[in-house]
């Protein structure tokens, strides 16, 4: 998806499934790269560089905000 912007990398799957949902809600374009090639070798993350959000440039604001209200609830000890 060309012009789509990198806004948050994640290092783990399950970290990005609440946020897929909300994402869906909000009807916003996005896309998770190096999702599938993680989801299958976990390890991989780091060779990868983890798995990439990318969001439209016009998203982009709006992703960061629910970004920012997200980040205090995902506390994961």
């Amino acid at each position: 998806m060309i012009g789509f912007k990198t806004i948050a990398v994640f290092n783990y799957q399950h970290e990005i499934m609440v946020l897929k949902h909300i994402l869906d809600q909000e009807e916003i374009h996005y896309f998770f790269e190096n999702e599938n090639i993680i989801s299958i070798d976990p390890l991989a993350s780091f060779a990868f560089g983890g798995i990439q959000l990318k969001v439209h440039p016009n998203d982009f604001e709006q992703v960061q905000e629910i970004l920012d209200n997200l980040n205090p609830k995902l506390s994961i000890v």
